[in-house]
Parts: C-alpha cells; structure tokens; sequence
C-alpha cells in the first residue's frame, strides 16, 4: 500500500488539511468559487496569515493563482470556498488515494482460488494452519503409602481455543519441542534496490610530487630460533648489524621462537641471536626488501661470551672462543689475532617450557571451559478421544496417568544461597513417555507437601525435583587446605620438570532434628583443573555439580569431606639452576637424595666452567691494560725531540715495551690453555646433564 500511494505523487500526510493538501498541489490547475467569484489558473501558493478583529486574533489561509491572462490573484479560503481540480486524471489519482487509505483500516483477507484441471469430479480437501496459543502442562504427583512404593504421576494439558470458532468433537495432539519456527509476510511484495553508477569522468594527468625518505631501509629478515633438540626458544634478544658494525635493527623471540627484523637496508646484513645459557650464535644474510630473508638459528647449550656461526649454505655449526683483535704496537710489532677451533658439544636442551635463574614456569591443566546440552526430538500426547471446546474457552484436558519411580531425599546446594535443605523427589522416568516441562503438586498422605517447576524429562531419565524447604535439617561447612606437596621429578633432555599438588577440603555437616531419618544429596561444584581425592564417591555428576549421597539418622548429626587436589608443574632448565635453589629445594622436601646428588653433580662441574671462565676474563683483562699502556708510552714517544733527557726516557720506554710484549706472549700462550681447558670443562658440563635422566616419584 505504501509503495503504491508513493506512486500516486500526491501529498498522503497520516493528518492532512485542506491547506496543507493544496500547498501539495502546487502548479496545478485549479478552480476557486467563493460566493459569486470564480477564479481559474494554476496554484501558485497557500498562505496562513494571521487577522487581528478588535480583541480577537483569527489565522486565515489564502490561495495565489496565476490566471491564465498572467495575471496573479489572491483570494481567501473559507469555508464557503470551493476547490476543483481542472488536470485530467488528478480526480482519479485522488480517488485512487482515498481508496488505499481506507483499505489500510480493513481486515488483512486474502481470497484464494484453487483451480484444477480434468474433466471429471472429485472432492478437493483443503487445510490450512491457524496461530494458536502454546499448550501448558501440569502434573501432580501422589507419593506413595510406603517407602519404596511407587509415585502415581498424574498429568494434564491446558488447551485455549482462539481461532474464533468452536471446536466440535475435533482431534487434537498436542505437539512439544523446540522447533524452529517464524513468521514472514509472503503477501507483501519486496522489491530488491539495483546499485546507482555514476558515469565515468574523463581523467586529466597532473605533476606529482613525492615526500622525502624519512627512514631508510625497508628490508627483512624473519626465522626461528630453536635449540639442539627442535624446540623453539623464546626471549631470545635478536640483533642486525650493518657491514660497518652498526647495530640497525633489534628485537625478542616470540613464544613460538620467531622473529622479524624491519627496517633493515637492502643488501649483507650480520644477524646475532643471544640467550642467556647459549652460545652466541651468527649468520651472515643478504636482505632485500619484499619477501623477508630466512634467518633460522640452532643454539647450542653455553656461555653467552662463546660464539656459533651458522653458514647460510650449511646446516652444520663451528664453535670458536674469540680471542682479542689486538692493534699494531708503537714498536711495529703486533699481537695479530687467534681464533681456536674447537668441535661441538653435545647433550643438547629439549622442549619445554622455560624459566629464568631463580624462577619457574607454572602449567595449569587445560580448563574445559565448555558444557552442552540436548534439547531432544518433538514428541507428541495425541488424545485418543475428540475433544470439544468452544471459541475463546480453555479446557483442561488430562494426558497421562502412571506410576513413577521416585525416591524422597533433601538436597542441599551452598551456593544456593538458602539456608536450609530442600526437600526433593528423585525421579526416574519409568512411565515411557516423555514429560513436558512445567509446574507439579505433591501430595504425601493426601496432604499438599509443595510444589515446583521441572524441565523436559526424556524417558529413562533420573531428575531432581524440589517443592519444599527441610526444616528439620540445619547444614554446616568449613574449608580447609593442605600445604602444597612435591609428588614428582622429572629429569631429561637438560630439562627439570618438578610436579606438585595442592589439596583442599571442603567437610559438610548436617544435623537432624527430626523424628524420621533423612538422605542428604549434597551438591559440590565442579572446579577447573581439581580432581577428587577422597574415597567418597559421587551418586552422579552432572556438568556443574559433583552429587554425594549422605544418610542421616534421627536425632543424628552426619559429615561429608570432600577432598581435591590440583596439580601444577614447574620447568626449569639444569643450566640455571643454582645451589641456592638445591638448598630451597631440600628444605621444602621438593627431591630426593638420588636427585639432589645428580643436581650436585652438575653443580661441581658449573663450578668448574665458571672458574676457567672467570680465568679467562682476568687474563683479557690483563691483556687490556697493557695494551692501553702501550698506546700511552707510544704517545709519549712521539712528543719526545731527542735530547739527553729525552734519550733515557726512549729507552725506559722501549724496555716497559719489551717486558709488556713479553708478558703479552705469555698472557697469549696461558689463553690458549685456558681455552682449551674451557672447550674440554663445557663439553663435560654437557655430557654431565645428559647424563641425568631421572622420573622419581616423592
């Protein structure tokens, strides 16, 4: 209707005047009476101006037309005036208006007509689906005599008949479920909106100007970085260097082991990866901007001070101690540089999850955040007898009589927030039929007991179903944990795993004051990452509860403890582990003797690689110094002019320099065993560690 009446053109306001309905109109030709005056000419305007008569004040709308002499008139419009429209086909367009409009106040009816094909006779039946209010269902429940004895479930259907007629002996089945249903206007007509396109605009080409480089370089270099055994190594600080030493770019492994250096320039690029507990690794790459170059590092187990280099043809690594580049001495002679080739080692560190000196990793069992549940299939209560219910008239119409097995119990749930037991019906669905959610009655020894609520029961289904408050159980709860305890230690790959467990309990107490023994189902919650650890086993559990069953006898007081566990697990790699942390670890009774003396063992040999690193320093140190005194005295040399004096201070000074260079032979020929015994000490701290390999239970 709305679409057809914008077709129309005309001014379709919901409140519309006269004035306003003309103002609409404007350019259409017209025919003004008023009295014995007649005015033709097309609208040119509706005004509203306002007349003031004595005391009172008057809002008058008048019509402009321009005649069809050009002549341009003005003339009031009252309610003696007339209006007729002179443009052929407006009256009709008009009409057609009305006519949409009072259509929009009547009745949606649609007339259908069915037509067939054939020459002969039959009989045609025709039906159709008309909206009705949703059934609701109610039961009462009668426990029995005795306890043990079953339930009598008795069930009716509410039914409301609003179609507007009346239904006489009719047959009726009563459908439930979740069906998937909805409602669309397939007599409305939908139009679908095409896309407007603009037409295409010739293009002029203008000079352009382009911004200066802001920051050079715009090549990358990407990879990971794993250890000797495949695993991925994060926290890793990686480094670009540029051919003339600079550092340009800098960043950390990820948790998965990768990288990306940016803004490096095109070209030879030197990337360095360090951690601490590795050799220093290198590769030489040649980086370019688009596609990133692969740069994927194998670290060794090591001293940050020792150095890999990885070949980017190669997979293979070579290990060197990097011995000072010493510079040319005032006397022309040199230190020159050494570099000592020693082979790799092996004992290299599996995956895990690692921690720093003096920390660990915590694992937490994986939360399953996730719980579904079953809606189920449509069933249906088909009556066998018709049934008869007249037009806006509800009738009560009974759909199952059976006996039920159920089971009286109290059913306490601390999160609740009630501060007494409910008294339940433990239900199991012996009737084989499906029972539709709604409201219950129980009557015990024909009395009303309560009444409540349930869901949809499947057949073979067990539900609790509260109706009352037990008052003659009054509950209690204490919580109560353990200090966390040391379960297991696993020693493998250079790699320590240490497991523990934290226990809590959680202890119900009820008391029963009644002169009738109760069974208390007793609702925990099901947490994240606990595992039970008492011997009280639960009746069932369902997706948020654990449900123990816990009789109480009269006059009786009874106690549930539930106790739990959670596990968690700490990594820590043998290379950081220190003697203070063995210290901590045996008084906390986190290992065992057989571990403690192979963590030891370790230890020793840490010690040794320490001592010969700590050497080695001293030594450089030393060899530092005096090549700083050396460019001293050169200087010196250099501003002396050759007098007397100055002769014997030439001569001092070149015997300082050739005791220095003795020393310095010396210093080199102590480094290289200092070297070597430190190749030897590391490659024996490697086979030491893995050497360990321990799975012990505390």
């Amino acid at each position: 209707i709305d679409r057809q009446i914008g077709e129309l053109r005309l001014p379709a306001a919901e409140k519309n005047s006269l004035s306003e309905f003309l103002s609409g109109m404007r350019g259409t030709r017209i025919e003004v009476r008023s009295g014995t005056t007649v005015m033709t000419g097309r609208l040119l305007s509706v005004e509203r101006k306002t007349r003031v008569t004595g005391t009172t004040t008057v809002e008058v709308d008048y019509l402009s037309l321009m005649t069809d002499s050009g002549e341009l008139r003005t003339t009031e419009l009252s309610p003696a005036s007339s209006v007729k429209l002179l443009e052929e086909g407006l009256p009709g367009k008009v009409n057609r208006l009305l006519d949409l409009v009072s259509s929009g106040r009547e009745a949606d009816v649609r007339r259908m007509v069915i037509s067939t094909s054939g020459t002969g006779e039959r009989s045609v039946f025709v039906s159709y689906i008309s909206e009705v209010p949703v059934w609701k269902s109610t039961y009462r429940i009668v426990m029995g005599a005795k306890p043990g004895q079953p339930a009598l479930l008795q069930g009716w259907a509410i039914v409301d008949n609003t179609v507007g007629q009346d239904w006489n002996a009719v047959d009726l089945s009563l459908i439930a479920g979740a069906p998937q249903s909805f409602i669309q206007n397939l007599s409305q007509p939908y139009y679908s909106r095409r896309p407007v396109m603009a037409l295409p605009v010739a293009m002029n080409s203008a000079p352009q100007t382009y911004e200066p480089t802001l920051v050079a370089g715009g090549a990358r270099v990407a990879g990971v970085v794993y250890d000797a055994s495949g695993g991925m190594i994060a926290g890793a600080t990686v480094r670009g260097f540029s051919p003339d030493g600079a550092i340009v770019a800098e960043t950390m492994t990820g948790d998965s082991g990768s990288y990306t250096l940016s803004g490096l320039p095109d070209g030879p690029v030197r990337v360095q990866v360090l951690k601490a507990g590795f050799l220093t690794a290198t590769q030489n790459l040649s980086a370019s901007a688009g596609v990133p170059a692969n740069g994927d590092f194998r670290m060794e187990i090591g001293s940050v001070a020792e150095s890999v280099d990885v070949a980017a043809s190669a997979p293979d690594m070579r290990a060197k101690a990097a011995m000072p580049r010493s510079m040319a001495l005032g006397s022309g002679r040199a230190l020159g540089t050494g570099e000592m080739l020693r082979n790799g080692f092996g004992g290299g560190v599996g995956a895990g999850m690692g921690a720093g000196v003096g920390g660990g990793t915590y694992r937490m069992p994986p939360e399953n955040t996730a719980k579904a549940s079953e809606l189920g299939d449509l069933f249906e209560y088909k009556l066998k007898q018709p049934i008869t219910i007249g037009k806006n008239r509800s009738a009560l119409v009974p759909i199952m009589q059976t006996e039920i097995a159920g089971e009286k119990v109290s059913v306490w749930n601390e999160q609740a927030g009630s501060p007494r037991p409910k008294f339940a019906l433990w239900l199991l669905n012996s009737s084989g039929l499906t029972l539709d959610g709604g409201s219950f009655s129980v009557l015990e020894e024909d009395t009303f007991a309560g009444e409540g609520i349930f869901e949809q029961i499947r057949p073979g289904e067990k539900r609790l179903i509260s109706y009352a408050t037990d008052l003659g159980v009054i509950p209690d709860s204490k919580t109560g944990s353990d200090p966390q305890r040391a379960t297991r230690v696993l020693v493998r790959n250079g790699i320590m795993t240490h497991f523990s467990e934290i226990r809590e309990k959680k202890t119900y107490t009820f008391r029963n004051e009644d002169k009738s023994a109760r069974t208390m189902i007793v609702e925990h919650p099901v947490r994240p990452g606990f595992e039970l650890r008492s011997s009280a086993e639960p009746a069932e559990k369902t997706s948020a509860y654990y449900r123990f069953r816990l009789p109480i006898p009269s006059k009786q007081t009874a106690s549930l403890t539930v106790d739990e566990g959670r596990k968690i697990s700490s990594t820590y790699f043998l290379t950081n582990v220190t003697s203070d942390q063995v210290i901590a670890f045996v008084n906390q009774r986190s290992l065992n003797k057989k571990v403690e003396d192979s963590l030891r063992n370790v230890l020793t040999q840490k010690e040794v690689v320490n001592g010969l690193n700590s050497r080695k320093k001293l030594l450089e140190g030393e060899s530092r110094e005096i090549f700083d005194d050396q460019q001293r005295l050169r200087e010196n040399l250099k501003a002396l002019k050759g007098s007397a004096e100055e002769k014997s201070l030439v001569q001092r000074y070149t015997q300082q320099l050739a005791a220095q260079e003795t020393r310095l032979e010396s210093l080199k020929k102590e480094l290289a065993e200092v070297g070597l015994k430190q190749a030897a000490a590391q490659e024996e701290l490697s086979k030491v560690i893995a050497a360990v390999d321990l799975d012990e239970q505390l």
